[in-house]
């Protein structure tokens, strides 16, 4: 076990982590589905460690958050389905590998493994924070071709997202998703029935950090 806390940029670093989070992207679009490569996993390290830091969490809960989520989809490299319990085995090997003490190593497990609305729960906050920040990258740039949209709801939906933001009001109370739809694409009732389950384990997720969470598109709040 190493002295030194593991980092966000050391697990980056790695050459095993680079090649599985490009297999597991390779994987993804191989049957379709949006971009679940480097800039998701950006993204949802960003926006996790921005949750824990707004709601005045410790910078190592911070970093834990941005570790896990970074890591929460590695498990696509060798399946879609139960890619979450898949990840747990790869992070797990390669963070004790790295020297993560066992405290540390539980709260990745719990992030990367209940990231999913089917099966996850928010076990503590790294994994709370991991669920929101997955749950609110809807994107355009997810998308791989326009050809697809107008036959997959997915792509449609995330194709007709402008922007989205994350945010934490000043109080710690209320985490709020605002997007901006093109409506001319994706009708706001489509988003809301391919991803209310989403927004339900936000909400969850939300509470489990001691907030409330809202969601806005195009400036009006609907959850």
């Amino acid at each position: 076990m190493t002295d030194e806390p593991i980092t966000l940029e050391a697990v980056k670093a790695r050459h095993d982590i680079k090649t599985y989070i490009a297999r597991a992207d390779r994987n993804m679009d191989a049957i379709g589905y949006t971009e679940h490569g480097f800039r998701h996993a950006e993204i949802v390290s960003e926006r996790a460690r921005h949750l824990m830091e707004s709601l005045g969490r410790s910078e190592r809960e911070a970093e834990l958050a941005a570790i896990a989520g970074y890591l929460h989809d590695i498990g696509n490299v060798a399946a879609r389905q139960e890619h979450g319990q898949i990840a747990v085995l790869i992070c797990y090997d390669i963070l004790r590998e790295m020297g993560m003490p066992p405290e540390e190593l539980a709260e990745i497990m719990a992030g990367v493994g209940n990231h999913e609305e089917q099966y996850g729960d928010p076990f503590g906050p790294v994994a709370a924070a991991v669920i929101i920040a997955d749950k609110s990258d809807v994107a355009r740039s997810r998308v791989r071709s326009t050809d697809t949209i107008r036959y997959d709801e997915h792509d449609r939906v995330n194709y007709a997202t402008i922007s989205s933001a994350l945010t934490v009001n000043h109080d710690r109370t209320l985490i709020s998703l605002s997007l901006e739809i093109d409506t001319e694409i994706a009708p706001i009732m489509e988003y809301f029935e391919l991803f209310l389950s989403r927004m339900v384990i936000s909400r969850r997720a939300a509470q489990a950090l001691g907030s409330e969470f809202e969601l806005v598109i195009n400036g009006t709040k609907l959850l």
